[in-house]
């Protein structure tokens, strides 16, 4: 469906908040966990990043599709939120590199966005409460309908979207330096290209792949990459990270980061409201250094009964929260937020480096 716009579109969440405002995009419906991200530039890369299936993004900057859409700061090949939520959609985009209103770009996508509500209430309301489910219709339904509506929207959490996300087939990207096995949990396009400047090649692996798929071949090191959801429904995983630590390089970033934790006998938890923006202090324990970093993550690594053999290495200034561990020992380095950035600073890409460095 194409919609005319200026139509009304609604915004429902469960605890009975309704916003009324003016459809983009494309779509009449769409349901999913609302989430908000601090971002000031970068909606492109957001709309694909694959982290953020099944998620309704909340923009706090209050103008969003001032450049318009640009196909190569694209994340992945596709739009992955379900649904997108702006103060004011920029109809005039001026930049030199645009090719078209954000909002033919949602059009072309079938993704539904509402504009012309307070999207910093709605990210108050989801900071003191909590991330919650929400849809977004063009249909007035009564407002006892329309709560109900959200309060019975099946809780993301208990969905796998990395095997979703994962790519279909596994693919090489050919280079001259060391032989890397990335495992795609929903991978984004800037890990890849941090790679391939540096001249490695890249062989892409499935998120199913097993330890004997990895150690039967001439691998330096496996990066874990990023992808959607709560990393205890990716068992296949747990058990991948399981069969090569101490046997091979093991090296994480974001849902990587948690699969390996879980892998070495940590635990998990979800955030009350998430960790997404490109504006977040991370200090680095071993440089004494604070970088600042792009994040995307609902869960993080719990900060107790941690293995003396595994050292934490980053740590959020915000909420304090583990954004890096490592084992010397058995070459295991990891971390929770984006060395890749896309969208976001690029401070912290000296990490691929530190990736590498375990390489054998």
């Amino acid at each position: 469906m194409i919609l005319e716009e200026n139509k009304k579109a609604y915004l429902v969440l469960e605890d009975g908040s309704i916003f009324e405002g003016l459809a983009f995009g494309g779509g009449d419906f769409v349901e999913g966990e609302v989430v908000f991200n601090t971002g000031i530039t970068g909606y492109q890369e957001v709309l694909t990043d694959p982290s953020y299936s099944g998620q309704i993004v909340v923009m706090t900057y209050p103008q969003i599709g001032n450049y318009g859409y640009i196909e190569a700061d694209n994340e992945s090949s596709k739009v992955q939120v379900r649904g997108f939520v702006v103060k004011e959609h920029c109809d005039y985009p001026n930049n030199y590199r645009s090719q078209g209103k954000l909002t033919d770009y949602l059009k072309a996508n079938n993704i539904l966005g509402i504009q012309g509500i307070d999207t910093r209430a709605i990210t108050k309301k989801i900071r003191n409460r909590g991330t919650m489910r929400g849809l977004i219709t063009l249909n007035k339904l009564p407002d006892d309908k329309l709560i109900a509506l959200a309060k019975n929207i099946e809780d993301i959490s208990n969905i796998d979207f990395v095997l979703k996300a994962t790519t279909e087939k596994e693919y090489t990207i050919e280079g001259s330096g060391k032989h890397i096995a990335l495992v795609d949990f929903g991978i984004k396009t800037n890990i890849i290209k941090h790679l391939k400047s540096r001249g490695h090649k890249i062989t892409v692996m499935r998120a199913d792949s097993t330890a004997h798929d990895v150690l039967s071949r001439d691998f330096d090191l496996v990066l874990l990459s990023n992808g959607p959801g709560d990393p205890k429904k990716a068992t296949y995983a747990i058990d991948l990270v399981k069969g090569l630590i101490g046997k091979i390089p093991v090296t994480g970033i974001c849902l990587g980061h948690q699969i390996i934790a879980l892998a070495m006998g940590l635990d998990t938890f979800k955030l009350k409201f998430g960790h997404r923006g490109g504006n977040h202090p991370v200090k680095n324990l071993l440089k004494d250094k604070v970088t600042i970093t792009t994040q995307n993550h609902g869960y993080a690594v719990i900060n107790e009964n941690i293995p003396k053999e595994i050292e934490v290495t980053h740590l959020n200034l915000n909420d304090f929260t583990i954004q890096g561990i490592r084992c010397e020992s058995k070459k295991v380095y990891c971390v929770q937020f984006h060395p890749e950035a896309g969208p976001g600073p690029e401070d912290s890409s000296y990490i691929f480096d530190d990736f590498i460095a375990l390489a054998k």
